[in-house]
């Protein structure tokens, strides 16, 4: 019984021509929502590397400031004295 509809829908030239673009627009479609998914992803990434990139600016400022600072009180004190700090 199915397969006489099947056979049947086959072959009507109309349903043929409808399939094959029913296929075509279900293919574009697909591929849309595809192109959409991977636009969000890399939406994501790009929002993380910047904030990746924040980060790791912040840590070095950190440890340059901290290669600067006096060694010894005796340092710090001859740098307040002295007015640079």
């Amino acid at each position: 019984m199915i397969a006489g509809l099947l056979t049947g829908i086959a072959a009507s030239p109309w349903t043929r021509a409808a399939l094959r673009y029913g296929a075509i627009v279900l293919a574009v479609l697909l591929f849309l929502l595809s192109l959409r998914r991977s636009g969000e992803r890399a939406g994501r990434l790009a929002e993380r590397l910047e904030t990746a990139e924040k980060s790791h600016d912040a840590q070095r400022r950190m440890l340059e400031a901290a290669a600067r600072r006096p060694g010894t009180r005796d340092d710090l004190a001859e740098r307040l004295r002295d007015g640079q700090f």
